[in-house]
């Protein structure tokens, strides 16, 4: 089985980061998605973040690597930035029907992935 190369963003913005709630989990987690043939893992991080949240988003620096068994029982890599929001605003999708921004103490206690939990954790220090 190939691996599912992602990319995504903590998007921090005076103090907060955004999270996503996806409907078809419903869960709460944050902006990322899978890459495009041919294109960079930076390329996908600030394009998922985009079609997630709305937001064009500036890559600040790396924040870490994820790895993980998807829902389709295939290994997946995630690499992620912290990003910085430029402009945009979030309309809602099938995919992602809210965002919210919190503080990282109340997003450890949304997120409902210890491995984001662990990330957050990790990339704020």
């Amino acid at each position: 089985m190939s691996l599912v190369r992602a990319a995504g963003g903590l998007v921090l913005r005076d103090g907060e980061v955004i999270l996503v709630h996806r409907p078809r989990y419903d869960d709460w987690t944050f902006p990322k998605g899978k890459a495009e043939d041919g294109e960079t893992d930076e390329a996908c991080a600030v394009r998922e973040v985009r079609e997630e949240t709305g937001l064009l988003c500036l890559l600040v620096s790396e924040a870490g690597t994820t790895e993980y068994v998807d829902t389709k029982g295939r290994p997946k890599r995630v690499r992620w930035w912290l990003m910085e929001p430029l402009q945009g605003e979030f309309t809602p999708t099938d995919e992602v029907d809210e965002v919210r921004w919190a503080e990282p103490v109340t997003a450890a206690k949304l997120l409902s992935y210890g491995r984001d939990i662990a990330l957050l954790g990790a990339a704020l220090q």
